[in-house]
């Protein structure tokens, strides 16, 4: 794991934040029917800039609208696009409900970017089912004002498989990018967001 100081690391950042009063919430997206919950420095009380050092946005009960889909996030470099170039590593873990020997951990480069302007995969496959599937998880970015940088996140999550699995996938990577992220947009693989709620948190400077 990652040390982020005093021999925290980055899996009890929040829980250390909040304990701390230092994790300010910024904004709530909700899901209906969402083509996209986008996070805009500047635009409807959103801070994403050089205010704190880290940024984590909270994934609550995220349902595809399609069965099967996956959530993806990418990031805004001060142009219009979500594109930032960026490099990623992904590894992945299942258990299937009915404990018939579908269980694994695994390196997935399916998932992981190399030097790409492409979507990053939070995770594949959410069953669409609203009365049990879901995603939930959180995802850190650091120093997103930095313009002499890379801009680091990591991300983990865990689902309700559409295979009747629950299933994490950890990613860390960085927009290989000096300018500024100014945007953070999530997306489904392909349809809309059905429901769920994204929650944007700064954690201030100790």
């Amino acid at each position: 794991m990652a040390i982020i100081s005093n021999a925290v690391t980055i899996a009890d950042a929040g829980a250390v934040a909040a304990s701390l009063g230092s994790m300010v919430h910024i904004k709530t997206l909700t899901a209906s029917d969402s083509a996209n919950l986008t996070f805009v420095h500047g635009s409807s009380d959103v801070v994403l800039d050089g205010t704190y050092p880290i940024y984590k946005f909270e994934l609550i009960n995220i349902h595809p609208e399609t069965n099967g889909e996956g959530l993806q996030v990418n990031f805004r470099d001060g142009g219009t696009n979500y594109d930032a170039t960026k490099t990623s590593n992904c590894y992945y873990s299942y258990h299937s409900a009915s404990n018939t020997g579908l269980a694994a951990v695994e390196y997935q480069d399916a998932y992981d970017l190399g030097q790409v302007t492409g979507n990053q995969t939070i995770n594949n496959n959410i069953g669409s089912s609203k009365s049990k599937a879901c995603l939930c998880g959180e995802m850190y970015l650091f120093s997103p004002a930095s313009t002499v940088s890379v801009k680091h996140y990591m991300i983990k999550s865990t689902t309700y498989h559409s295979a009747e699995q629950a299933a994490t996938l950890n990613v860390g990577g960085y927009c290989n990018v000096t300018a500024a992220i100014d945007g953070v947009k999530f997306v489904m693989s392909s349809g809309a967001i059905g429901s769920g709620k994204i929650k944007l948190y700064g954690i201030k400077d100790s």
